[in-house]
């Protein structure tokens, strides 16, 4: 016969087992912040690009407490348009003074073919505000490579058109300082962007 010690003493050890668990889970809480938060931010350089009105416009140097930095492309058929439109909704999301602290530029890793003026109307399809930036591909790449970002000149298809599927997906927040301090990747919704974007600028 089984002792009644020996079952309720492996069902108490069992619930505390559970417990350190539970609280472990809790004490982490891995849903708060839904991007990479970096340890060792990446520093944006000191290059300027150009914006679709022709400034010139640095992401070491930039006017807002955040910038949200997308690399993509125009043609791009599948994250770009996800992931623009994911933050483009996150903002929405926003209230009014969260709003006010926040840039969204996009650099264009396909400068040969995303004038200035395909730019301007690509971003306005998803928010007027949104910053377009561009340069030759040798100065966005300079930009990309101290920010972990990929980008290649692309091979030129029997379309016409060019396949850039190895750019980088995933999207960096910039601080005042030219710090990317989080990065998201491209399947984060609007609703996760808006709760991370939230708790970075309480923490400043």
């Amino acid at each position: 016969m089984r002792s009644p010690f020996t079952r309720g003493g492996a069902l108490t050890a069992l619930l505390v087992v559970l417990g350190l668990g539970l609280a472990a889970c809790a004490g982490s809480d891995p849903a708060k912040f839904t991007g990479s938060r970096l340890d060792n931010p990446y520093t944006a350089p000191d290059i300027a690009l150009s914006d679709t009105a022709g400034h010139d416009y640095s992401l070491a140097a930039t006017d807002k407490p955040m910038t949200l930095v997308f690399f993509g492309y125009t043609h791009c058929a599948d994250y770009c348009p996800m992931v623009m439109n994911n933050i483009a909704a996150a903002l929405n999301r926003l209230d009014d003074a969260d709003r006010a602290k926040v840039d969204v530029a996009f650099v264009t890793t396909d400068p040969s073919r995303d004038t200035a003026k395909a730019l301007r109307k690509y971003l306005d399809g998803y928010n007027k505000s949104f910053i377009g930036l561009t340069g030759d591909l040798d100065t966005i790449i300079a930009v990309g490579k101290p920010l972990a970002v990929y980008v290649n000149d692309g091979k030129k298809l029997p379309s016409g058109g060019y396949d850039l599927g190895g750019h980088s997906t995933f999207t960096l927040a910039i601080d005042h300082g030219g710090k990317a301090v989080a990065l998201w990747n491209q399947e984060t919704s609007s609703t996760e962007f808006a709760a991370d974007i939230h708790t970075l600028l309480t923490e400043d």
